[in-house]
C-alpha cells in the first residue's frame, strides 16, 4: 500500500508540472487576431433626376349620355346590339313615324294655303294702289287691303314654323347616337309606348359612354397639394392648372406605368371631410383596354429636375427610426453616418443629406462591420443606370 501511494503521488506531481509548463507556453505565444472583414464599397451616383408621386386613380368616361326620345310613340325597331360600339349619328331606335308623317303633310298643306292667301292679298293691294290714285276707292279701303297683306304674311310665317316643327318631330322619330362610344343594353323593347320630352321626362332607352380618350381621377392629400403649389411658385415644377404635366398609369395586371397621358384639371378647393383635392388626367385609349370604373396606378412629377445623390438600397440600414450608412474612411476604418433618404429611382435610393459623391459607402457586408472597425474594402465603380423610371 505504501509503495502504491508513492507512485500515485509522483504521477500527480508530473501532471501538475506539465500543466504549468503548458500555461507558461500559452502566455508566451498569444493567438493571432482575426483578419479585418472584407466589404464592398462604392461611390454614390450623382445625376439629374425627377421624383414621381404615385396615386390610386379611378377611370371615368369623358362623355356620358342618356339616350331619351324627344317625341312620343310606339317603338318600332332597335338598330344596335347590346354593348356594341356606335358612331355619332348611327341609328339606334326608330319610333313609328306614320303619325308624324301625316302631321308634316298637314303642315305643308297649311303652309301652301297661307302662301296662296298671301299671294291674293298682295294682288288686291296692288290693284288698290291704282284705284286710289283715280279715287275709285277710299283711303280706308286701301289701308284694309294693306293690313290683309300683313296678316297673310304673318300667317305664312306661322305656317312655315309649324312645318319646321313637324319636320323636326318626324326627324326625332329616328333616335340616333349623340356621341361615339360604347352603348349599354336596350332598356325598352319593340312595341312599347315611349314618352318623349325635355330633360328626364323622356323614357330612358340606353346610355352611351365615350372610350378614347378617358379620364383618370385621383385624390391628392393636403401636404402634396401644398408641395405642388410651392414648386410652382418657385418655378421648379409648373402647375397642373396651367401646364399639361405628364402622367403615367398602369393597370392591375401591368408592370410599371406603360400608358402615358397628361394632367388637364385640378379642382378649385379641397374636400373638407377628407382633406384631399381632386386631380384629373386625360389618357389616350386607342386599344380601348381602359374602361370606366377601373382602378389604375398613376404617377406624376413630384419635383423638378435636380442633381441627386443615389445609393443602392441595400447600403442603407435602419436604427429604429434613423437611417444610416457605413463610410470607409481614408485609414480603412468604418464610420457611422446618419442620412436622410428620398424615393427609389430605378432601383437606387435618393440620399438627400449625409454623404457626398466622393465618399466610399459600404454596400456589401454591412452586417459584419461596426463603427471604428478596420475593414478590407473592395472599391468598385457604381452601376450607372438611367434614372428616369421610378420603381
Amino acid at each position: 500500500m505504501g509503495s502504491r501511494a508513492v507512485i500515485t503521488e509522483r504521477k500527480l506531481t508530473r501532471l501538475l508540472a506539465a500543466l504549468a509548463i503548458t500555461a507558461l507556453g500559452c502566455g508566451q505565444h498569444p493567438p493571432s487576431a482575426p483578419p479585418p472583414p472584407k466589404v464592398k464599397a462604392l461611390h454614390p451616383v450623382q445625376r439629374e433626376v425627377m421624383e414621381w408621386d404615385e396615386y390610386t386613380a379611378r377611370l371615368d368616361a369623358v362623355d356620358s349620355v342618356e339616350v331619351r326620345p324627344r317625341v312620343s310613340g310606339y317603338l318600332q325597331s332597335v338598330h344596335f346590339k347590346d354593348g356594341a360600339l356606335v358612331k355619332k349619328g348611327d341609328l339606334l331606335f326608330l319610333i313609328d313615324p306614320r303619325p308624324y308623317e301625316a302631321a308634316e303633310r298637314h303642315a305643308e298643306a297649311d303652309n301652301a294655303l297661307a302662301r296662296s292667301r298671301l299671294d291674293l292679298a298682295r294682288k288686291n293691294f296692288a290693284r288698290a294702289a291704282g284705284l286710289l290714285q283715280t279715287h275709285a276707292i277710299s283711303q280706308e279701303e286701301s289701308d284694309i287691303r294693306e293690313s290683309t297683306v300683313r296678316q297673310a304674311e304673318a300667317s305664312v310665317a306661322e305656317a312655315e314654323a309649324a312645318l319646321d316643327a313637324a319636320k323636326l318631330d318626324l326627324e326625332f322619330t329616328r333616335v340616333t347616337a349623340p356621341i361615339s362610344g360604347r352603348a349599354s343594353r336596350k332598356l325598352v323593347t319593340e312595341g312599347n309606348l315611349i314618352n318623349g320630352g325635355v330633360g328626364t321626362q323622356g323614357t330612358l332607352l340606353t346610355t352611351i359612354i365615350s372610350l378614347d380618350p378617358i379620364y383618370a381621377y385621383f385624390d391628392a392629400d393636403e401636404r402634396s397639394f401644398l408641395k405642388y403649389v410651392r414648386l410652382a411658385n418657385s418655378g421648379e415644377r409648373p402647375s397642373s392648372r396651367e401646364h399639361r404635366n405628364p402622367v403615367h398609369i398602369g393597370l392591375a395586371d401591368e408592370e410599371g406605368f406603360p400608358r402615358e397621358g397628361f394632367m388637364d384639371f385640378v379642382d378649385n378647393q379641397l374636400d373638407r371631410g377628407t382633406g384631399t383635392i381632386v386631380g384629373r388626367a386625360l389618357i389616350p385609349n386607342p386599344d380601348l383596354t381602359l374602361a370606366p370604373g377601373l382602378f389604375a396606378r398613376l404617377r406624376l412629377p413630384g419635383s423638378g429636375l435636380y442633381q441627386a445623390v443615389l445609393l443602392p438600397d441595400e447600403a442603407i440600414g435602419s436604427d429604429q427610426s434613423q437611417k444610416f450608412v457605413y463610410v470607409v474612411t481614408d485609414d480603412g476604418k468604418i464610420e457611422y453616418r446618419a442620412v436622410k433618404i428620398g424615393p427609389l429611382i430605378d432601383g437606387l435610393r435618393v440620399v438627400r443629406d449625409g454623404v457626398t459623391p466622393a465618399e466610399w459607402i459600404v454596400v456589401s457586408g454591412v452586417q459584419r462591420v461596426r463603427p471604428g472597425q478596420p475593414v478590407d474594402a473592395q472599391r468598385d465603380a457604381p452601376d450607372a443606370k438611367p434614372a428616369d423610371q421610378p420603381r
